[in-house]
């Protein structure tokens, strides 16, 4: 794999903090060209270095009120590869770790309420073949959620 510079790492600090920032104002910064900027953003797309862009989603605005980590436990971690495709199904699953420790997965998601979080945990997620059992923590307040740094590498 090609090795980032240090103005690719200057462009990927500034595209984190402000992804619909326009190439001109970040070749600007950078003391390049536009073009420079658009090339190097698609070299860095290519190689997987950004792997998405796009706008986040409120999801309280859209009535999801209660962000849950579920940790699941399966009868045998070989199940993960057969209980992902299950948890996909589930649009309110936003996102599944195959974890160490003791859970054999993480999953978070969102419900409207605590109703909701019931019938998604008793309806669906405990009924998936395999999953043996959940542990649900409700997170009360996201402080903070960031890109990680982009540092220089030795």
């Amino acid at each position: 794999m090609e090795k980032i510079d240090k103005l690719d790492r200057k462009i990927l600090e500034i595209i984190s903090q402000n992804a619909r920032i326009p190439f001109k104002d970040v070749a600007e910064v950078c003391g390049v060209s536009r073009a420079a900027i658009h090339q190097r953003v698609q070299k860095m797309i290519e190689m997987k270095v950004i792997i998405g862009s796009g706008y986040h989603i409120n999801p309280k605005v859209l009535g999801y009120n209660t962000c849950t980590y579920i940790g699941v436990k399966l009868e045998r971690g070989s199940m993960y590869k057969d209980v992902v495709p299950e948890f996909e199904k589930i649009s309110e699953v936003v996102e599944c770790h195959f974890t160490t420790g003791p859970y054999t997965m993480l999953i978070k998601l969102f419900a409207r309420d605590n109703e909701h979080l019931m019938e998604l945990l008793n309806g669906r997620i405990q009924e998936i073949p395999g999953v043996i059992s959940t542990e649900t923590l409700i997170s009360l307040r996201q402080s903070f959620k960031r890109e990680i740094p982009v540092v220089k590498t030795v």
